[in-house]
């Protein structure tokens, strides 16, 4: 099981004109995690998912980040800026700033994946191992939650906080999620930016399945059951793709706490 750790500081980085928030744990090669739409670094760890400190007790620097708009990182009032193709250049910047001369291994959870696949997509030879969790709709899945977001981002601009958070409250739980501690969470996302936040969310996607199958890193795909958001359907079709790599789908809740334990075993083989 994953060992508490005490909370790390918020240290800052100012790149693309953004100051970024991160925390640095560890020493060693660096790996960087990237969060998930409208999480954090504070609401992983407060929630206890997609944490991967057991990554920088595993000998690695681990660098976890507030993305744009996210946290403790300020954003941009530009929806395109929340593409996942944008994020990538984001990642880039960081892996540039952090390891400038070594190739970096990096961590994506659902946003983070997306995030991270353009990242690679864009500079293969930046990264040299890869860990995407909480693969998201992608390709023929994605119309619908890009759906979704545009409709979230209407809602937020004509509804009233109350009404909102009402609203949010009553979606559905995923079976594999239902009882568990403080989900679903808030959004950690800067004020006055869900809405264009969200609809970035909408115009974005994966790469496609030919442009993916060109990753030759080891990678590692981690997967949750029963949430249409992050189906599983995905993480397959990635795992067919990329050849060699491994992939695992969390059936139970109590196997969601294993992901930091398999990622550090994974990055450091």
């Amino acid at each position: 099981m994953t060992t508490t750790t005490p909370t790390p500081e918020s240290e800052h980085v100012e790149l693309r004109g953004l100051e970024f928030s991160y925390s640095d744990q560890g020493t060693g090669p660096v790996v960087l995690s990237a969060h998930g739409l409208s999480s954090s670094r504070a609401g992983n760890r407060a929630l206890g998912l997609a944490d991967f400190a057991e990554v920088a007790r595993a000998g690695r620097r681990l660098i976890s980040y507030d993305a744009r708009g996210h946290g403790e990182t300020p954003g941009t009032d530009e929806e395109a800026h929340y593409t996942w193709a944008s994020l990538a250049e984001d990642l880039l910047a960081l892996a540039d700033h952090f390891s400038p001369e070594t190739p970096v291994s990096a961590i994506g959870s659902s946003m983070g994946t997306g995030t991270l696949l353009h990242a690679v997509a864009q500079r293969p030879q930046m990264f040299d191992r890869l860990v995407l969790t909480a693969p998201p709709t992608a390709w023929e899945t994605r119309a619908g939650q890009a759906g979704m977001y545009r409709t979230m981002a209407d809602l937020v601009e004509t509804s009233d906080p109350a009404t909102l958070a009402a609203m949010m409250s009553q979606a559905p739980v995923p079976p594999i999620f239902q009882g568990l501690p403080g989900y679903p969470p808030a959004p950690d996302i800067q004020n006055g930016l869900m809405p264009t936040v969200f609809r970035g969310a909408g115009l974005a996607d994966l790469p496609s399945l030919e442009t993916i199958a060109s990753i030759t890193q080891p990678t590692l795909i981690i997967a949750w059951a029963s949430d249409p958001g992050h189906p599983v359907s995905t993480a397959e079709k990635l795992h067919a793709a990329i050849g060699g790599s491994e992939l695992h789908v969390s059936e139970t809740q109590e196997d969601l706490f294993t992901w930091g334990e398999r990622a550090a075993e994974f990055l450091t083989r």
